[in-house]
């Protein structure tokens, strides 16, 4: 579903390159987690994915489309929910999930009748006339969600979409994910959640320094690191325990 070869960014005025030289593979209906300490270039590699940014050097494609040539169609294949929340604080929920459903062309009742399914399914139904200003960080994670997957997206990109959340809220939006997923959906999933990344991911790839330094089956990698009982110890080993403060 994509393939990544020798991708590379460096942003201008930057003395390293946020990714460098970067391989990767993913495959139809998988839930891949890149993880890696702050600043590691997660949030750049999926930047790039989704058209965001532009690429420095190599190349990409998605679905057998390539970046270069298909831009627009690719736009259409994919869906977007980003770290920050995107969403205008002065609008409903609805009114918000009516305006990013109709950059995707969907219309009418059809697109009345999604966001009212997807409001009733993430427990948002009683809000949907209530200005996004007004909700807790849960409730705007779950609408930034809803934003992302109106248009039924061929590969889901999530940049950090648990972070700030209730616990309540976080295992409403994971079980809904896993539900995408098996309806077809592959997933590209950001996180620093090591815990979560290891029962909810199929394959992961450890990302420091813009470059992938292991990548596998989270059981396998846990298997085959010595002394390591979990997917953290896995990450603590292969990226060290110095701070990595980021601004």
């Amino acid at each position: 579903m994509i393939q990544i070869n020798q991708l590379s960014k460096k942003y201008k005025g930057a003395e390293f390159f946020s990714v460098k030289n970067l391989d990767l593979k993913v495959e139809e209906g998988e839930i891949y987690g890149l993880l890696g300490p702050n600043g590691a270039g997660k949030t750049t590699l999926i930047s790039m994915l989704t058209s965001l940014l532009k690429p420095t050097s190599g190349s990409f494609t998605i679905n057998g489309l390539n970046f270069k040539e298909h831009k627009n169609q690719l736009k259409q294949l994919i869906g977007i929910v980003p770290q920050e929340y995107a969403l205008y604080p002065t609008l409903t929920a609805f009114e918000n999930l009516e305006y990013f459903g109709s950059m995707y062309g969907i219309k009418g009742e059809i697109l009345k009748n999604s966001i009212n399914e997807h409001l009733e399914i993430m427990g948002l139904s009683k809000f949907a006339n209530k200005k996004t200003a007004t909700f807790s960080g849960g409730m705007k994670r779950r609408v930034n969600l809803i934003a992302g997957i109106l248009h039924q997206p061929k590969v889901l990109f999530l940049d950090e979409p648990t972070v700030g959340v209730d616990v309540q809220s976080k295992n409403v939006i994971i079980d809904h994910l896993k539900l995408l997923n098996k309806q077809g959906t592959t997933i590209v999933y950001t996180s620093h959640h090591l815990n979560e990344a290891e029962f909810f991911c199929t394959h992961v790839a450890i990302i420091d320094n813009g470059e992938i330094i292991v990548k596998g089956i989270p059981s396998e990698l846990i298997k085959n690191q010595t002394g390591a009982n979990n997917l953290e110890e896995v990450f603590l080993t292969k990226t060290g325990k110095a701070l990595r403060d980021h601004a």
